[in-house]
């Protein structure tokens, strides 16, 4: 069931997306060479605290941590290790949900370790671009199908890169996963049309290779590129209106004012 929220629901969930922003913001100045992905996790989980935000992962379909933490060729879903240490040029993704006073948001931010190859900066880049044409499609009267189509068009058409098909967003709030499903592919004119109240997640997930998956691993969770190729990430919340997309999860205000 698909539910339009009221601006007061709306404003709670900015509230909650404020919190999830500084908490991202805050990892830049720890994600650096030599520390483990389970700092990350740490880092997280004390500023949520501080932020009397709750972590909705932890313990959702029985997973353990307020974040996932995934790494290089790691599409999403990975767990914060003790035992992974990030190192110079790596590309990182952090993936996590929260509630505050029972709303929600829901962002993953992907972040370079030390310095980093053309590779990865292209494909942090392309990835971003590519989230934003997905938000810029996220209008009254538009379909779900235009979201996907923009990015699919940009990711594999323009710049060659595999974009996943496997994991889409999705609406939220009052829990973390609601309809409708928001894949970050599709064709232009189809599917649901989008409704004033509607809040969603556009999350293009963007491969150096093909656009498969690997099988999720051993652990039930870990998803990896098919190829081994490098993967990133970005996603925002944000709720549509009659005044165009709000991102509900900024970062930069000055960078997303018509946004906001």
């Amino acid at each position: 069931m698909i539910t339009l929220k009221s601006p007061r629901e709306i404003e709670g969930m900015r509230k909650a997306g404020a919190v999830l922003a500084g908490m991202h913001i805050g990892l830049r100045d720890i994600i650096k060479p030599g520390i483990s992905s389970w700092d990350i996790e740490k880092f997280a989980v004390r500023y949520f605290e501080e932020h009397k935000a709750k972590p909705e992962e932890k313990g959702f379909e029985g997973y353990d941590f307020a974040t996932c933490v995934s790494v290089n060729d790691e599409v999403c879903h990975a767990f914060p290790r003790k035992d992974l240490l990030l190192k110079n040029g790596d590309l990182v993704k952090v993936d996590t949900v929260i509630s505050v006073d029972g709303y929600m948001s829901d962002s993953c931010w992907a972040f370079a370790v030390g310095d980093v190859s053309d590779e990865v900066k292209k494909l942090m880049e392309v990835t971003k671009k590519a989230l934003y044409l997905g938000i810029d499609q996220a209008v009254v009267g538009n379909r779900i199908g235009d979201i996907g189509y923009a990015i699919q068009h940009y990711v594999e058409d323009e710049m060659g890169y595999g974009d996943v098909r496997e994991y889409v967003g999705h609406g939220i709030q009052p829990t973390m996963h609601e309809d409708p499903m928001v894949p970050a592919y599709g064709e232009a004119g189809k599917g649901l049309r989008l409704r004033d109240g509607m809040t969603i997640t556009i999350e293009p997930m963007v491969n150096v290779g093909d656009w498969r998956c690997a099988p999720v691993a051993d652990d039930g969770w870990t998803v990896r590129t098919a190829d081994g190729s490098l993967s990133c990430q970005y996603e925002h919340t944000l709720a549509i209106t009659k005044d165009g997309p709000k991102i509900l999860s900024s970062q930069d205000h000055e960078a997303d004012a018509k946004y906001l």
